[in-house]
């Protein structure tokens, strides 16, 4: 568990759940937790099509899975990963599987975001706009997008550049855009699971 320690001026605060989970139970205690279902947010069971996963932070969890399965299947559809945090040496979960993945050629592509290791912030949204042409090849393929992680600013970010490379592809016609995303939608192509 990585416990969240911030300051906000000048009174250092903590997650609430994070400490709990961290410092306040003890080894062996238990905890009541509970499944918030989400019943269309797994593998595309069309093999053949590309799969996009966003996933910042602990939003990689599903994303595991979702390539363990399309792996354990022998799925032959484009798989790319974009995934990042803070900072590549702490923050890089399953940095070893990921990597084998990728040199496996199961990850087709991997985008990784460090929004704090350089000068400039950079989020995943920021690699999915950088690579919009072909993030919009993968869906004209028939590909699906799936979005895990937090709600409160990471998905709204996500989802406006959806948007923005939709419009690039459709001309630059933003009415078009949202239409597309909610065909993507309907078809279960566009997927979210944020928290």
């Amino acid at each position: 568990v990585g416990e969240v320690h911030y300051d906000l001026d000048g009174r250092a605060c903590k997650g609430v759940a994070s400490t709990h989970l961290g410092k306040r139970l003890p080894e062996g205690g238990m905890l009541g937790v509970y499944v918030q279902k989400s019943p269309h947010f797994h593998p595309p069971s069309d093999d053949t099509k590309p799969l996009i996963m966003i996933g910042p932070g602990t939003g990689i969890a599903p994303f595991r899975a979702f390539l363990e399965e399309r792996e354990a299947r022998g799925a032959t559809g484009k798989n790319w990963l974009f995934f990042g945090d803070q900072h590549e040496a702490l923050d890089y979960l399953y940095r070893d599987q990921i990597n084998a993945w990728y040199g496996s050629g199961l990850l087709t592509n991997l985008s990784l975001a460090w929004s704090r290791d350089g000068a400039d912030k950079v989020y995943v949204q920021t690699l999915l706009e950088q690579n919009a042409d072909e993030v919009f090849s993968w869906l004209e393929e028939g590909g699906a997008i799936y979005i895990c992680g937090d709600a409160s600013r990471m998905a709204a970010d996500v989802e406006a550049a959806v948007l923005r490379i939709f419009a690039k592809g459709l001309n630059g016609d933003e009415t078009a855009a949202t239409a597309y995303l909610d065909a993507l939608a309907a078809d279960h192509r566009y997927q979210r699971d944020v928290y």
